[in-house]
């Protein structure tokens, strides 16, 4: 057995295909002095009883990136190690049953095509051609990915193998990490069985295991070992060349295997594994078939493919997989402790992208960011209810049972609720709201009107929802009388101390360094120019800021900030959202609504637009901030926790004559889309630019330095090769979620990163980015003839990159 080095400048911890593809790639990168540690032998976690189909199509146009690099990296691996891999690209079937997913399916092509994928759609007769062994007497249509196909965990794991140590790692099995060694947080060691490696940088790729492992050194790691099976049959003339298939409809999924079939499926009341931990030495490990819970996915397989009534069965196998409660794997550098990555929770898709993330692992080790945003799989995504292992698997057991249902636009899950509340929480719910929940939090997204026979649920639809006129009404009043939106959750942080100016104008785009009682909207950017926080900033005192900021990003903009202070000044950084409410004032009688309850004077002259002041609602002291996301003027009033209900119910009574009512996010969401404010995580983010977004306004040109300053001043000086643009369908039917493709002048420009309704001007409204490898400005975009492709349907589109709604009198700008 060979001897473990006594240093390395990265040790991968963990075997499957995840780690192999991360050691690869270090390698790749002309980090040769890799070593890769596998407690066992190689594949013995999960992969080797993985299933092995590789689709490539998600949400995210980025992740869908990832997997197809996945796909690149596979059909060259064989070639480059010597070693088979079992790849076969193939194609890859999706099926539709019904209307509603049969909608589902044409927009998923049209996602496709937006994202650079072709995705074909079949009659239920030209599927059957390409999958002959089905029955379509219950099709609507299907889809075909050409690109998809499928491949041998073990062997392409083997060969990743082969290709890191070919590129100079090293990789030893039968090799346990017993302890890190963390010295001033900072990773100086890792331990083994067999010695000590010195090492700054670890990557932890160890499966199941991960969350375990991880917990020991204050990383949180949401992931649940879950129970999956699939059945394998004896070769019955199955063609080699047969696509993989998916019938969601029927939970089930299906592969060609020697001549014979892989089956499997995601049943509705899957089973948890290891809820007392993984037993000790478990390697190669399958777990006793669950026969009764199998049956409900083979009778409906067997109503697809009768031919499995006669085949013979080679194995029933059960197999433990890592699953997440939000049904995305886990990447990226851990929050709390630096140096430490992750790549974990493959939600049983670990082969499809295993390339794609030990190679986004990889950059992320060696140049200290990712490639491209992967936010929809970034560990800082968690938040407090994620370290809670029963909620965990309270929710990832949902999560695996919709893994086929249909994804519905703005579904909610139903699992482990309520986790956390705002003081309002009871008080609303009796006013009928119906909410909706965010890493945790519940927040109302709508307003039930019991008198007009509404009742406070969501149906979900392709279509116009039952909420659609609720919301409707919530967004007139913000338009036309006030409301009031419980924002409790949002996230808040407390930077003090005598260096914070200095220290944040470093971090914020926009100029922070204002006399207290200011309030800026600004961003934080990285060294490419690209926004990764969109927040807030207050300026209490000579030295101290509150800042706000969304509720999802309360764990990655926490980190961003933390690790972007400069060293050595004196800015302390604290967590304060448990602290405040925040009541949202909002609409043209807010002014009025606030006057009456307010000690203070709140008229413009004494409370201008962009500020901040302490005052007293009702004789409670509030932290008011005259800023607005809906277009209206405003405030947001941050209270006290133990102050909501009665700063609450005073702006509530006294708002009574002025038509003050409650309203939810989606209001919220209606009323941006139409003033044209940017969300991140949507439609800005760490690949987006505040000049490709259109918010240069927002990024001072002079002052102190700032990071990311130099790409945005090369930016403004050679200009940019896509801009964020607003669109309205001429069709007013027409409903948009987002992911639709722009078509300009007849040729692919796009997609839209948000979709909705603005009911002011009653048009549907998507915000997207027109992108040109030969440049795009305000010229380009305005003299281009737009369409949007809606599952399907190409739409004629205007296209504006001036707001569609100005509250002085100028509703639309056409």
């Amino acid at each position: 057995m060979k001897e473990l080095p006594s240093s390395a400048k990265a040790v991968v911890i963990g075997g499957g295909i995840v780690g192999c593809s991360t050691a690869y790639h270090l390698a790749k990168l002309g980090w040769t002095d890799t070593v890769l540690l596998e407690r066992k032998k190689l594949t013995s976690g999960t992969t080797f009883h993985a299933a092995g189909l590789v689709g490539q199509l998600r949400t995210s146009a980025n992740i869908t990136q990832l997997l197809g690099y996945s796909v690149d990296l596979y059909k060259r691996l064989e070639a480059e190690t010597g070693l088979g891999t079992g790849w076969k690209m193939n194609g890859g079937l999706r099926l539709a049953c019904n209307a509603e997913r049969w909608t589902e399916v044409k927009r998923q092509a049209t996602t496709a095509r937006s994202f650079g994928l072709e995705m074909t759609l079949l009659t239920p007769k030209e599927a059957q051609d390409l999958w002959p062994l089905m029955t379509i007497d219950d099709l609507v249509g299907a889809a075909f990915l050409p690109t998809d196909g499928q491949a041998n965990p073990s062997d392409i794991t083997q060969a990743l193998a082969r290709g890191a140590t070919m590129a100079g790692a090293s990789i030893f099995e039968d090799t346990e990490v017993i302890d890190l060694v963390i010295d001033d947080g900072r990773i100086r060691a890792v331990v083994t069985a067999r010695g000590r490696i010195e090492c700054e940088r670890v990557v932890v790729c160890a499966g199941q295991w991960t969350r375990a492992f991880a917990a020991r050194f204050g990383v949180n790691v949401p992931l649940v070992p879950m129970e999956h099976q699939y059945l394998i049959t004896e070769a019955f003339g199955v063609p080699t060349d047969l696509p993989t298939l998916r019938d969601p409809d029927r939970l089930t999924y299906y592969k060609e295997e020697v001549g014979g079939l892989v089956m499997g499926g995601y049943e509705p009341n899957p089973a948890l594994w290891a809820a007392d931990g993984i037993p000790e030495g478990f390697h190669f490990g399958l777990l006793n078939p669950d026969i009764e819970r199998f049956e409900q996915i083979m009778e409906l397989a067997l109503g697809r493919v009768p031919a499995l009534q006669t085949a013979g069965v080679k194995q029933l196998l059960n197999g433990p997989e890592s699953f997440t409660p939000d049904g995305n794997f886990i990447l990226g550098e851990a929050p709390t402790l630096r140096n430490f990555f992750v790549g974990a929770g493959f939600n049983a898709f670990g082969i499809a992208s295993g390339g794609g993330a030990g190679m986004a692992l990889a950059e992320w080790v060696v140049r200290g960011a990712a490639p491209f945003d992967l936010w929809p799989v970034d560990i800082r995504r968690f938040g407090r209810p994620h370290f809670d292992t029963d909620w965990i698997r309270r929710r990832t057991v949902e999560a695996y049972g919709k893994h086929y249902t249909m994804a519905w636009p703005s579904e909610e899950h139903a699992s482990a609720r309520p986790f956390r509340t705002s003081p309002l929480y009871e008080r609303l719910k009796e006013q009928g709201a119906c909410f909706g929940e965010k890493i945790g939090w519940e927040r109302p997204n709508w307003f039930a009107d019991p008198g007009a026979g509404e009742a406070p649920r969501d149906i979900y639809t392709y279509g116009r929802p039952n909420w659609f006129e609720a919301v409707a009404r919530e967004h007139r009043a913000v338009r036309e009388a006030a409301v009031i939106f419980d924002q409790t959750s949002f996230a808040k942080f407390s930077l003090k101390g005598r260096d914070a100016e200095q220290a944040l104008s470093w971090i914020c785009a926009n100029d922070v360094a204002r006399k207290p009682g200011s309030v800026v909207y600004t961003q934080m950017l990285n060294d490419r120019g690209g926004i990764e926080c969109d927040l807030t900033a207050a300026r209490l005192a000579e030295d101290e800021y509150y800042i706000v900021t969304g509720t999802g990003f309360a764990t990655h903009d926490l980190d961003w900030i933390a690790r972007n202070l400069p060293a050595g000044l004196d800015a302390r950084l604290d967590d304060v959202t448990d602290s405040w409410s925040v009541l949202a004032l909002m609409g043209p009688h807010a002014r009025a609504v606030l006057q009456k309850v307010a000690s203070d004077d709140v008229s413009n002259e004494a409370f201008p637009f962009a500020t901040m002041r302490n005052i007293f609602v009702a004789g409670h002291s509030v932290r008011a901030l005259r800023i607005t996301y809906v277009g209206e003027l405003g405030w947001e009033l941050h209270v006290p926790v133990g102050h909501a209900k009665a700063v609450y119910d005073a702006l509530m009574q006294a708002g009574r004559i002025d038509g003050l009512v409650n309203a939810g996010y989606r209001a919220i969401e209606t009323c941006r889309l139409e003033k044209g404010y940017r969300a991140w995580g949507a439609d800005i983010g760490p690949d987006h630019t505040p000049v490709e977004a259109g918010l240069g306004w927002a990024v001072r040109k002079g002052g102190a330095d700032f990071r990311g300053r130099a790409a945005v001043e090369r930016q403004r000086a050679e200009g940019v090769r896509k801009l964020l643009v607003c669109f309205t369908p001429e069709r007013s039917d027409v409903v948009l979620h987002g992911r639709e493709t722009i078509y300009r002048n007849g040729e692919r420009a796009g997609w839209l990163t948000s979709g909705g309704y603005g009911h002011t001007i009653g048009k549907p409204i998507g915000l997207g980015y027109v992108r040109s490898r030969d440049g795009v400005d305000a010229d380009y975009v305005l003299s281009g003839q737009y369409e949007l492709d809606v599952a399907g349907i190409r739409v004629s589109a205007t296209a504006s990159l001036s707001p569609l709604y100005d509250p002085r009198g100028v509703r639309v700008r056409m």
